[in-house]
């Protein structure tokens, strides 16, 4: 049950120019689904990338993390869905490397030119035959315009595909921007399990495109959550293809803000999906934290919230039981907290003025904002002049079903 998730008609998802795609039927884990991706990059394509924090991280990000120190230029990703090769140990590590030098294979590259991505059951060996039995008909069907159906090829629980595609014009050049995400579950920063990729035709050094995704990641896909929960196989990766006219290679360049900016917006949207998407979500709730000291305190209220069941199942009931909020603030880890100075509002309806009840907050307001689709929580520490944006969702019956009802 997606919130107000929008899918682009095919004519407003343009094509990266330097990035073709193809999907195709592996029967990895169910048949008769789309679940083996495969992205082909032009040559002089720069690709950078964050990933899981997760100690338990997936044998494909470590095979990731490895080619990408390697130096040599990426020339192909490959994901697969329906498993996670997570947990796996060496036969999965070599199940991963394998992947890597089948699609080498066939598109005459070097393994190490590869990455490989995998989502989908922890602790299953990964099917390499059935992979590299499918990888040829992704091959075949390579093509620059395959983008949406990328995003329904690498979906999992999803119920709608995540893309987002815009066109921009900086410093006098046209840029192409188009990117997928997936994730409903499982879903935390660090990173918050889900997988972004994110293209444009632009031209960025290589040096500078590693820095810039670390940033992006920090406002977008490191500022979602759903459950708590951080995968073994979060990946987020930036790619540029230096197809058009627009070049940036430091952050001195007087066009660097301007790209930088329009990225973050088009990560933002992909990660805000995910929440949106969130498994059995049925409200899409933004919370922003004011006046913090620092931005370690704003975001450790901030996720104290939108961590809190209780406060989750609440949102969920449209049950205006606003005290939970409260002790969520309280028990956020700011030892000094003045709760005199704290002041609460969703939406337009202010109701903790100076740590207690506002004297003129009616209930009935704060229920018809619980009711809303979407509801903003502001809330204001008076400790300071930071701020910072967390997106969450409710705790639903549905989400309890979906993951008691996972590997059937």
């Amino acid at each position: 049950m997606a919130v107000n998730l929008p899918i682009p008609a095919p004519d407003q998802v343009f094509p990266v120019d330097g990035v073709e795609i193809g999907v195709t039927e592996a029967g990895i884990r169910k048949a008769g689904r789309r679940d083996l991706t495969v992205f082909r990059l032009a040559e002089g394509t720069q690709v950078a990338g964050v990933f899981t924090r997760n100690r338990f991280r997936a044998a494909p990000v470590q095979v990731c993390e490895a080619h990408l120190a390697q130096g040599l230029p990426i020339r192909a990703m490959v994901v697969n869905t329906g498993n996670a090769n997570a947990g796996t140990g060496e036969p999965g590590l070599a199940a991963a490397r394998a992947t890597c030098e089948a699609l080498a294979r066939l598109l005459q590259v070097d393994p190490r030119q590869v990455l490989p991505f995998s989502t989908g059951v922890i602790l299953e060996p990964l099917p390499v035959d059935r992979i590299e039995a499918g990888l040829p008909a992704a091959v075949q069907a390579l093509a620059p315009g395959n983008w949406t159906e990328a995003a329904y090829g690498i979906m999992t629980t999803d119920t709608l595909p995540k893309i987002v595609s815009t066109k921009a014009t900086i410093g006098g050049h046209q840029i192409t921007i188009t990117g997928i995400s997936k994730g409903a579950g499982m879903i935390r920063p660090n990173m918050a399990t889900m997988l972004g990729f994110l293209a444009t035709d632009a031209a960025i050094d290589g040096a500078l495109l590693q820095r810039m995704v670390g940033q992006i990641a920090d406002v977008s896909f490191n500022r979602i959550t759903v459950d708590g929960d951080t995968s073994t196989n979060d990946s987020f990766m930036l790619v540029a293809t230096g197809r058009a006219g627009l070049r940036v290679e430091s952050e001195t360049d007087p066009l660097y803000p301007e790209l930088l900016a329009t990225l973050k917006a088009a990560a933002t949207h992909l990660a805000q999906l995910i929440v949106r998407d969130a498994e059995g979500a049925t409200k899409f709730i933004t919370i922003r934290v004011e006046d913090a000291g620092t931005q370690e305190e704003a975001l450790k209220v901030a996720y104290s919230v939108a961590h809190s069941p209780l406060v989750k199942t609440a949102f969920y009931a449209s049950d205006p039981n606003l005290g939970r909020i409260l002790a969520a603030i309280g028990y956020a880890g700011i030892e000094d907290l003045d709760v005199g100075q704290v002041n609460l509002w969703l939406d337009d309806v202010w109701v903790a003025k100076n740590g207690g009840r506002n004297p003129d907050y009616q209930e009935e307001d704060g229920q018809r904002v619980m009711k809303q689709a979407e509801i903003g929580v502001r809330i204001s520490l008076g400790r300071g002049n930071v701020a910072e944006t967390v997106y969450t969702c409710d705790f639903s019956h549905e989400y309890v079903s979906i993951n008691a009802d996972y590997r059937s």
